[in-house]
């Protein structure tokens, strides 16, 4: 049996009284993409600010490709290929696109940002920044500066600067937040040409996007896991029906 990219074993995670991870575990394979719905306050973000390193688990095991990473900083995380693309878009509005995604790249080198050395003069930089907006079809914008794009554009310029740390498994939190049906579907189809060369954990509430996108989904509720299955086994599943999709579903 093939062992999994990610697994983690009965995290759990309390905030005072509140139980925000209850003894969970989850197995995400190399080559998925893994989503990951619940209901507000389920524990989604938790859960990935612990895989992320933001948040010490009080109780069980994170292996990443079979070593225990669970007391790990978040720094040290993308260098191993574990990389989290945040809820909300933290780009550098001042720098072009393409200086946004070089600067990510020079990063992944261990060394800190420069903002000040011409980072976008560097070809080696360059070249890697340029196939990271390709991927995200953003090289037209190369040189236009991140706070003249569209709230969209600038979610997929986020998403190429987690790209050029070239992710074993890219953590995707709420990429379609804040974005109408044609840019949802038009992320849809980034990460659909993703699929198979980097691995993903995705939170997101756009369940269109959700179906489209996932191998395999994992259902949270009260910081526990209620169901782990393909598409059509969540839609039939009455527990997820109740806790979640709702019975108009059904109906």
């Amino acid at each position: 049996m093939t062992e999994p990219l990610l697994r983690v074993d009965g995290l759990a995670k309390s905030f005072g009284a509140l139980r925000a991870t209850d003894d969970l575990s989850l197995e995400v394979a190399e080559g998925e993409i893994h989503a990951l719905i619940g209901p507000n306050g389920a524990g989604k973000t938790t859960l990935v600010s612990q895989l992320s390193g933001e948040l010490t688990p009080n109780a069980g095991r994170i292996l990443f490709d079979g070593r225990d990473i669970t007391a790990m900083s978040a720094y040290e995380r993308p260098h191993i290929g574990l990389v989290r693309s945040f809820q909300i878009t933290s780009i550098f509005p001042e720098f072009t696109t393409l200086e946004n995604v070089a600067l990510a790249a020079q990063s992944r080198t261990g060394h800190s940002f420069h903002f000040f050395a011409p980072v976008a003069r560097d070809r080696t930089l360059n070249d890697i920044a340029m196939t990271a907006l390709r991927d995200v079809a953003l090289d037209d914008a190369a040189g236009r500066p991140a706070h003249a794009l569209s709230h969209g554009q600038q979610r997929r310029l986020e998403l190429a600067m987690a790209l050029v740390l070239q992710p074993r498994l890219l953590l995707l939190d709420e990429p379609m937040a804040g974005m109408g049906p044609d840019e949802s579907a038009f992320v849809v189809e980034v990460l659909s040409k993703l699929r198979g060369d980097v691995t993903m954990l995705l939170i997101e509430h756009d369940m269109d996007a959700v179906f489209a996108l996932a191998d395999r989904i994992t259902v949270l509720v009260y910081g526990r896991s209620i169901a782990t299955g393909t598409p059509a086994d969540i839609r039939e599943n009455p527990a997820v029906r109740e806790a979640y999709l709702g019975d108009e579903e059904a109906a």
